[in-house]
């Protein structure tokens, strides 16, 4: 069942120009978080954000607490809410409802709601998307706080931490200032530099004619937090005919704590539900690969000190935390 706040139609009309983009986030039990993450997709926040004609529509999957607009009221950001209820564990559907009702050319898909953006991820990623035409724009996925958060939990790391954290850089005053109390995800990597090839992004950009071309997300993705289908969707929209797979430098996503799927877990417990992840996508898809083979482009800056990832060795958890006092 849905229920929309704030409805509109896209029409189209030859006198009127398309709307540029559409940001979709999907959100689950997210009251804490998305006023945050809907901070990070402002016009005052956005480079070049402020003239960009966008749209961000807002998908409260099923949530025990409704989202309340109340809550972000303060922020200039154009949201459409739209409720689900009776919602399924997967943000498959959520996702393909959020793409009917969007408007953009171009769709900027965060298929995990609690996430917060650098100023510099719609700037570039447009470029990007002039620069190679049939472009997928990725961002880097960080972890807010001084480990990854499977492991960080189990050392004291908290949501009050959290705050404190972007309390101490005051954010959102810098944006750039997140790669100063957060680490980027490892996937299992010794080293992680900019270069390193991404398997999924939680912040992805293409066109709307890629989307359908892949025929929108797949809801055969049943289990909990759509298991591998952030995956499915990078690759298969990777593998088109036509299209450059590009990686950003110098911009992130940064994960907020909330009770995620295999965030809030032990490493033990995250692995064992990655490996059930993997079997439903073998299932589906036939095949146990997640990368394409495509050659990887790459834009970007290093806007900050802290934003040198190559330079970082292995989270120090007590001196990271030592050193904003907590």
């Amino acid at each position: 069942m849905l229920c929309r706040i704030t409805l509109h139609y896209c029409e189209l009309d030859a006198n009127v120009a398309v709307m540029k983009l559409s940001v979709i986030v999907i959100a689950y039990n997210m009251a804490r978080e998305i006023p945050r993450t809907l901070q990070g997709l402002a016009r005052s926040y956005q480079q070049d954000a402020l003239s960009l004609d966008y749209e961000v529509i807002l998908v409260d999957n099923g949530s025990t607490v409704p989202l309340d607009p109340s809550t972000w009221s303060h922020v200039d950001v154009p949201v459409t809410l739209i409720h689900i209820r009776n919602a399924s564990h997967s943000p498959a559907h959520a996702i393909n409802v959020a793409l009917d009702a969007a408007c953009g050319e171009i769709i900027c898909l965060m298929i995990d709601g609690a996430h917060l953006l650098t100023p510099g991820v719609f700037r570039l990623a447009l470029g990007g998307i002039g620069m190679f035409g049939q472009a997928l724009i990725a961002t880097r996925y960080f972890w807010l706080g001084p480990d990854e958060q499977n492991a960080s939990i189990h050392r004291g790391y908290s949501q009050p931490v959290e705050d404190e954290l972007l309390h101490h850089i005051n954010w959102p005053e810098d944006g750039y200032r997140l790669y100063e109390i957060g680490v980027a995800l490892t996937a299992g990597a010794e080293k992680i530099t900019w270069f390193n090839r991404m398997f999924e992004s939680n912040c992805l950009f293409m066109t709307r004619a890629m989307f359908d071309a892949i025929g929108g997300a797949d809801e055969r993705f049943v289990l909990p937090g759509g298991g591998m289908i952030n995956s499915d969707i990078y690759k298969r929209a990777s593998d088109l005919p036509g299209v450059t797979p590009v990686q950003l430098i110098g911009e992130g996503s940064f994960h907020q704590l909330h009770g995620g799927t295999t965030t809030n877990v032990t490493p033990q417990e995250r692995d064992a539900r990655v490996e059930r992840f993997m079997e439903e996508y073998r299932d589906i898809t036939g095949q146990g690969e997640l990368m394409s083979d495509k050659p990887y482009h790459y834009i970007g800056h290093l806007p900050t000190e802290a934003s040198k990832i190559h330079r970082q060795g292995r989270p120090d958890f007590t001196a990271a935390m030592r050193r904003v006092g907590l």
